[in-house]
């Protein structure tokens, strides 16, 4: 009973945060915030969920601040990592880096799960949209979700003037990708 109530709440929450977010009534309160921070609180965030896990973190050296809402920031990685603990194996490690680009820095969470099948790679951020795995063998039927997770990330990025994509790994799993300026608009 527990874990359903809990489960629901969640699901509730999602509903409430995509509603807000699409209609505007969330504002983006940007702060200039190391990115490696809010990597971390996220990180700490899933501890219990990472099951032994490891998760590399590489962030290129002296990566300038951000102006982000830090607080929904973290949000997108929580949820970026939960995705991608569902769909990868449970002895698998994950991956997540932030590298500067020209105008904006580049942030990736990564997998080697079975990636996201051919087609399915823009239509998986969308509310209610769930991705079967490729081939099905890693996704962790246990913890369905309501495919909110995604469309709530891009609302966030796109929110913070950002885009947000996914791309299959060479030798297997996916790599999620966002960017987010680094100037405010």
């Amino acid at each position: 009973i527990h874990a359903e109530a809990s489960r629901l709440n969640h699901l509730v929450g999602n509903l409430l945060d995509i509603a807000r977010l699409e209609s505007g009534a969330i504002q983006v309160a940007r702060q200039w915030q190391p990115i490696e921070e809010v990597i971390g609180s996220a990180l700490r965030q899933v501890d219990s969920s990472l099951a032994g896990r490891r998760v590399a973190v590489n962030v290129t050296p002296n990566l300038p601040m951000v102006p982000i809402d830090a607080t929904l920031m973290e949000q997108v990685f929580i949820n970026l990592i939960e995705n991608a603990l569902k769909y990868s194996p449970p002895t698998g490690s994950l991956h997540v880096a932030a590298l500067k680009g020209e105008d904006s820095i580049l942030v990736e969470v990564s997998d080697r799960g079975p990636g996201i099948p051919a087609g399915e790679e823009k239509k998986i951020f969308d509310p209610f949209s769930r991705a079967t795995a490729a081939s099905g063998e890693h996704a962790d039927q246990r913890s369905g979700g309501a495919g909110l997770g995604l469309a709530i990330c891009r609302a966030i990025v796109e929110a913070h003037g950002g885009a947000i994509w996914v791309e299959n790994r060479p030798r297997g799993g996916a790599v999620f990708r966002f960017t987010l300026p680094l100037q405010k608009s």
